[in-house]
């Protein structure tokens, strides 16, 4: 039976985070498609997230990550020049924090400016967003929608927000393109 579409901003981000969870899981383990597993990953996960009984991972672990990755432009991976890029903007008041930072090369911080992540990715004709970009960018809208007291609001009543709740991902792309 598929699951019924998100209807509130929880709901949309569990939803997400569920579905990249099944993608990192193929992707870790090579497979060209999604398989039964990954489906039973993705269920767990957002039932798991829906009843509270599970959370998602904490920034502190992509904070680790981000340590001890090669430093170069979280978008395109140039280590070039580069430059701190707030991943939810400061003009659309993201928070000004280490969570919400990354590193950009001059051209990538140029070309996304003051825009959502999720929004400017799609007008680069690159592929997909890398999973890790949504990841935290999922745990930082889950953060914010908390201490703006939206999560439990539908989707369609949403005030503006530091990021773009109808730009977060719903599917991911078969894991042979992640």
């Amino acid at each position: 039976m598929p699951t019924p579409p998100p209807t509130t901003l929880r709901l949309r981000i569990y939803w997400s985070y569920a579905n990249l969870a099944m993608a990192h899981a193929a992707v870790s383990k090579g497979a060209a498609t999604y398989g039964r597993s990954h489906y039973m990953i993705r269920a767990k996960l957002y039932r798991g997230l829906h009843s509270r009984t599970m959370n998602m991972r904490s920034l502190l672990d992509d904070e680790r990550l981000k340590m001890n990755l090669p430093r170069c432009c979280a978008y395109c991976g140039d280590p070039g020049k580069l430059s701190l890029d707030h991943l939810l903007p400061r003009h659309r008041e993201g928070p000004d924090r280490a969570d919400n930072i990354v590193w950009a090369c001059r051209s990538c911080n140029s070309s996304k400016g003051q825009r959502d992540v999720l929004v400017w990715w799609p007008t680069r004709d690159a592929g997909p967003i890398p999973l890790l970009l949504v990841r935290r960018y999922l745990k930082l809208a889950l953060i914010l929608g908390d201490q703006l007291d939206v999560l439990d609001r539908p989707l369609d009543a949403l005030p503006e927000l530091p990021f773009t709740p109808d730009a977060i991902p719903v599917t991911f792309p078969p894991p042979t393109e992640c």
